[in-house]
């Protein structure tokens, strides 16, 4: 449905039930863009965001957020569903991890739900083949308290239907990127210090240990050897939750893995989370993106997405999403844990312009499909089948 099919309809209220920024979360991002560019199109009220909080973590939130959710608190969690049965929401969207919400595989969630009496659409942004016995119970109830699920791959929803979740309750949505233009990275470098003359590698993100960012690392000794104007950019800070209990060790194995192989003037981390106009300046700069996560079972990658929508080269593992999103020559994948086939990756496109220019041109035309915009369209015309069913 397009913005003009609802100029004439009665305008309903959304409430998403997420963690929400300023929270340094992949998931938080999410939501505020998706509220965001829902705003933007004009045919909802104001929504109401219920905000889910990490044990003694406390927010400055925008006026968005309206409600709090300990996340270690079940009866949070009831009371908030009540908070939303008198409110003027007409839907609630979830946006689900199983590490969000409290209790044993994020149980806590379904407190809410079975309180709750209206609507819920839930985005999954994790399943695995292999769910633990309870989070396949978590799951399926969730499954039953919802109109409708939204994976964001063909790969989820066929994962999804293993676990018996109805296939007429399963929509695709791809995850959404900023819709901006295609810029060529020797322009782009221009406004970034000490990037000018050099071929930039990148990988962002929150860090932690099943990024695979080591194996980037002892790759660059081969490329550089080929290449030696390379700079590899690891942009972002350690995931708080991660920080919590382990401190900033992953990043000073890194840091020393640097050192032992004398690249530092090579890799470059920039330890802070990025704002979104900051991170596309540095995506666009790039000459090839690289996702080496260690998580075959990954079904979404936000990451991923916004290199694509930056029109990137890709070299990634081949993890769920990344075999599909990169199908069809739209990118290269390495083997998993293997420094040498990353090397040989990076090199091949490297040595292969022609190649690297024909990937930018089909994974930015391929983007288009899912920037912001068109994935709140896809959403609100979701939401209001929903309402109206």
């Amino acid at each position: 449905m397009d913005k003009n099919s609802f100029a004439n309809v009665v305008k309903n209220r959304i409430a998403y039930l997420s963690s929400y920024p300023p929270r340094e979360c992949g998931i938080a991002t999410f939501t505020k863009n998706l509220v965001s560019a829902s705003n933007r199109l004009g045919i909802f009220r104001k929504p109401l965001v219920i905000a889910i909080n990490e044990k003694e973590a406390i927010y400055n939130y925008d006026r968005m957020v309206r409600y709090q959710i300990r996340r270690d608190f079940q009866k949070d969690y009831v009371e908030a569903a009540e908070w939303v049965n008198s409110s003027k929401a007409d839907l609630v969207n979830l946006q689900h991890e199983f590490g969000l919400f409290g209790g044993e595989s994020g149980e806590y969630i379904n407190c809410f739900l079975e309180k709750l009496q209206k609507p819920v659409v839930s985005t999954l942004h994790t399943i695995s083949t292999s769910l633990e016995p309870k989070a396949q119970t978590v799951l399926k109830q969730i499954a039953k308290h919802s109109s409708k699920i939204v994976t964001m791959t063909n790969t989820a929803t066929k994962i999804l239907r293993t676990y018996d979740v109805p296939p007429s309750k399963i929509e695709i949505i791809q995850h959404g990127c900023p819709d901006v233009p295609f810029v060529e990275s020797n322009k782009a470098k221009r406004s970034l210090f000490g990037l000018k003359g050099k071929t930039v590698l990148s990988t962002f993100g929150l860090l932690s240990r099943g990024k695979g960012i080591e194996y980037v690392i002892k790759a660059l000794p081969k490329v550089v050897n080929k290449f030696p104007e390379i700079v590899y950019l690891v942009i972002g800070e350690t995931h708080p939750e991660v920080r919590k209990f382990e401190g900033e060790s992953y990043r000073k194995q890194l840091l020393k893995l640097v050192d032992s192989l004398d690249l530092s003037e090579h890799v470059k981390f920039h330890n802070r989370f990025l704002l979104e106009r900051e991170l596309i300046r540095y995506l666009q700069a790039t000459d090839i993106y690289i996702t080496p996560s260690l998580e075959p079972n990954q079904i979404s990658s936000g990451t991923l997405v916004y290199a694509m929508g930056a029109g990137k080269a890709i070299v990634a593992t081949p993890y769920l999403h990344a075999q599909e999103a990169l199908a069809e020559d739209r990118g290269l994948l390495c083997k998993f844990r293997d420094h040498k086939s990353v090397a040989d990756s990076i090199i091949k496109l490297l040595e292969d312009e022609k190649l690297r220019r024909s990937i930018e041109r089909k994974v930015y035309s391929y983007s288009r499909d899912f920037t912001w915009p068109i994935v709140a369209k896809r959403y609100a015309d979701l939401f209001r089948r929903m309402i109206n069913s």
